[in-house]
């Protein structure tokens, strides 16, 4: 890091008052902010390879002629190991939306317009980015072409379709391999600038909510449909059809500002075509980060990715007979089965044109999907008394946690708190001073942020938790309210309170 510093030091005049490295990215370089006396910040970036910082460097520069949003890269070192960049902040277009995220694709209007913006701001990197481009400056290949597709559909073959044991005939499924290569690759795409990793992590948001794309030095000459593949159908999104549908709409019209387009059918039928081979893309790195390298966070990511590989397969008929088959199979094995429509369909739209891939301008944005929304999860909180009985589940789905409060102390014990409940505030006051109450609902909470995330993943629509006491009075009812109100806070879902033996119902309603 000393030798940024001292590029630091040749630029600005004077060492940086403060240096924080920020968290890693997916690649082996090291991000520092920097900080001048005046407060003022920079980024620099430490990396092993040279020809990855100049591929980053030269777009950077190319980008910043455009007068495209991207960061300015204001110095480099000599060896080009190093340089830095202005700074951007710490909000990415990730973090503006995680609320949605963690709420199962229940993004509100302003999560929304920001997704929207960015999609808008894309035709213009990719169109007017690639304008004078010299694209021998990219890494690690110049252009997108039948190699780099062929070599990603096999990663998908060996790092995630091998690992679950699904037996196949290599032969046919390497013929339909090298079919689709060939269709991706057609010489009637135009070419513009092909970011590649296109995705909420790599957009930085400003305060006014204006994106700025960071994290290009991967990208080569390419068709524009791949990039938008990227973005709108990334698997951890989850972004509900109804979103998706306007998302695509939005970069058709903005696309047609910068460049000749298709007609919509057209455009959205190859638009399809990315979309599988992005979908197997995914599902290769998903096997290999996360079955080889035993990283939870691309294990729980599959389910999502399958999820929309099945809804693409029920809805679109690819020219690709055994690829086809087996991905039938793969999406119906055991282990990615989801018993009911994913939560992310929770918008309320509903397709009744029998082929959800017609398109009209006067119709709106195309779809993807043509599943009927089953609802969004909904937690049920209950408080009772043991001498009276468990709640019963009236959802049909066999009830779900019951948690037994009665280890703690009971402040229905003494007289001063007989007459109130787990709601007022001497009782609040009486149990988080002694502190039982706080350990007992630590570990509840982990327990039930695990389930509940688990839930929204699947799609489904019922949970339940329970919290007795002797009474159903004190204790019951602190647990059950301040649990309630845990999981609308942190996953934004409606969660509905029944203290049934003080006979009191709430609703925390869904955000947005």
């Amino acid at each position: 890091m000393q030798k940024l510093i001292d590029l630091y030091k040749e630029w600005s005049g004077a060492e940086p008052q403060h240096v924080e490295k920020l968290p890693g990215a997916g690649s082996n370089r090291e991000y520092y902010r920097m900080t001048a006396a005046d407060g003022t910040t920079v980024v620099g970036s430490v990396g092993t390879s040279r020809d990855e910082n100049h591929a980053f460097v030269y777009l950077a520069k190319h980008f910043t002629e455009k007068h495209l949003p991207v960061p300015e890269v204001v110095v480099v070192s000599s060896d080009e190991l190093r340089y830095i960049q202005t700074d951007l902040g710490s909000v990415s277009l990730f973090d503006a939306i995680r609320g949605g995220r963690q709420a199962g694709g229940r993004y509100t209007v302003k999560e929304q317009e920001l997704l929207i913006r960015t999609i808008r701001q894309l035709p213009n990197m990719q169109i007017n980015g690639a304008h004078g481009l010299d694209f021998s400056n990219c890494y690690p290949q110049p252009a997108f072409d039948s190699d780099s597709v062929l070599f990603d559909l096999n990663y998908f073959k060996y790092c995630f379709l091998k690992a679950t044991e699904l037996d196949f005939h290599e032969l046919k499924l390497e013929a339909d391999f090298r079919l689709l290569a060939k269709d991706l690759t057609s010489p009637d795409d135009e070419q513009g600038f092909l970011y590649r990793d296109f995705q909420a992590r790599n957009v930085m948001m400003d305060v006014e909510g204006n994106p700025f794309f960071i994290d290009f030095q991967g990208g080569r000459k390419g068709p524009y449909y791949y990039d938008v593949a990227s973005f709108i159908w990334q698997a951890s999104a989850k972004y509900p059809h109804k979103v998706r549908r306007e998302l695509v709409y939005e970069y058709y019209n903005a696309l047609k500002q910068y460049t000749d387009v298709p007609a919509p059918h057209a455009f959205v039928d190859r638009l399809s075509l990315f979309v599988l081979f992005r979908l197997l893309q995914v599902l290769g790195a998903y096997g290999f980060r996360g079955y080889f390298e035993r990283k939870a966070h691309f294990i729980e990511s599959i389910p999502p990715a399958i999820q929309n590989l099945r809804e693409l397969l029920d809805e679109r008929n690819f020219p690709y007979p055994y690829l086809m088959s087996l991905l039938n199979r793969l999406t119906q094995m055991p282990q990615f089965q989801q018993i009911e429509t994913m939560a992310s369909r929770a918008d309320g739209y509903k397709t009744t044109d029998k082929n959800p891939y017609k398109v009209h301008p006067q119709d709106g944005p195309a779809t993807f999907s043509k599943y009927d929304a089953q609802g969004p999860l909904v937690v049920r909180v209950f408080s009772f008394s043991f001498t009276k009985g468990i709640p019963e589940d009236e959802s049909g789905n066999g009830g779900g946690y019951v948690f037994d409060c009665r280890s703690t102390h009971n402040p229905g014990r003494y007289e001063p708190y007989k007459q109130l409940t787990g709601l007022d505030e001497p009782v609040i006051r009486f149990l988080e001073d002694d502190g039982e109450i706080l350990t007992f609902l630590d570990s509840v909470y982990k327990l039930a942020d695990a389930h509940v995330r688990r839930y929204i993943q699947r799609g489904f629509t019922s949970l339940m938790f329970c919290f007795g006491c002797t009474g159903g009075q004190h204790r019951s009812v602190y647990s059950a309210q301040h649990l309630a109100e845990h999981i609308h806070q942190k996953f934004g879902i409606e969660v509905r309170i029944c203290h049934r033996e003080q006979n009191i119902t709430q609703t925390l309603p869904a955000a947005g």
